[in-house]
């Protein structure tokens, strides 16, 4: 499948599934949201495929929501949130359902949604240079993307609060030393590497590494509910006067004024 705003290449047994809207930072847009749904879907419907890469095009993994197109909806933002959360996380549920690992390969910044892409993957191996930030609530947003779900059990729930509240950015050997990433290479190697991961995973038992894997999301909780609340304060916050201001601020590169 190949299309504007995401493609899936099928080497062999691995699926490789890059954002592509380089020039953009690969945020999210409703079309990306959509295109990442429906790559996820055909990745699990495809049985050929048995492991799953999963990066950006150009310099960037994710810069998380495409706040243009947010606030270019005007009063219908929050609609507009609750569509594209809905894809995103349709996405990320499947990703994490399906029998196929998951290997991102964090390129560049991961930020707001694309930390949760890296976080619901089974393994992540980061660029030197990646660098990580939540940065919602330096916007006046909310995390959705499943990085309130998933941070808090990946690197503790101070760390996590750390991470939302104050976004500070991570580097590639932080985040390794967090638990975010499994393992951090030279920057030209980042996909070479989670490729090589992939195959390896991709000659092992399928049928227990999807078992396997829904064993362990259901250890964690209640992935999809969450998730849902996530769409809900996102998009509430997003049409409040905060969010808005903090949208507005950011683009017009000017620190916001809460209070």
């Amino acid at each position: 499948m190949t299309d504007k705003t995401v493609t899936v290449e099928i080497r062999g047994s691995i699926a490789i599934v890059t954002l592509n809207r380089a020039e953009s930072a690969n945020t999210l847009n409703m079309e990306m949201g959509r295109d990442l749904a429906a790559a996820a879907i055909a990745c699990e419907a495809n049985s050929a495929v048995r492991a799953v890469v999963l990066t950006g095009a150009g310099k960037n993994f994710c810069f998380g929501g495409d706040l243009r197109g947010m606030i270019a909806g005007g009063e219908a933002i929050e609609p507009y949130l609750r569509e594209l959360t809905s894809h995103l996380h349709t996405a990320i549920a499947h990703f994490v359902r399906m029998d196929a690992p998951i290997v991102a390969a964090v390129n560049g910044t991961a930020a707001g949604a694309g930390i949760g892409l890296v976080a619901m993957s089974d393994l992540a191996v980061a660029a030197e240079g990646a660098k990580f930030s939540l940065a919602y609530t330096g916007v006046g947003l909310t995390p959705d993307g499943s990085t309130s779900f998933y941070l808090p059990r990946v690197v503790g729930s101070k760390r996590a609060a750390e991470l939302i509240l104050t976004n500070r950015v991570l580097s590639a050997a932080e985040a390794l030393e967090w638990g975010l990433v499994n393992t951090v290479v030279p920057d030209a190697d980042v996909v070479a590497r989670a490729v090589e991961m992939a195959e390896r995973l991709a000659a092992g038992p399928l049928g227990a590494f999807g078992v396997t894997k829904r064993l362990l999301a259901q250890s964690l909780g209640a992935l999809e509910s969450h998730m849902a609340l996530e769409s809900q304060a996102i998009a509430r916050q997003a049409a409040s006067v905060e969010g808005r201001e903090g949208i507005s601020a950011f683009l017009e590169k000017r620190k916001p004024k809460y209070g």
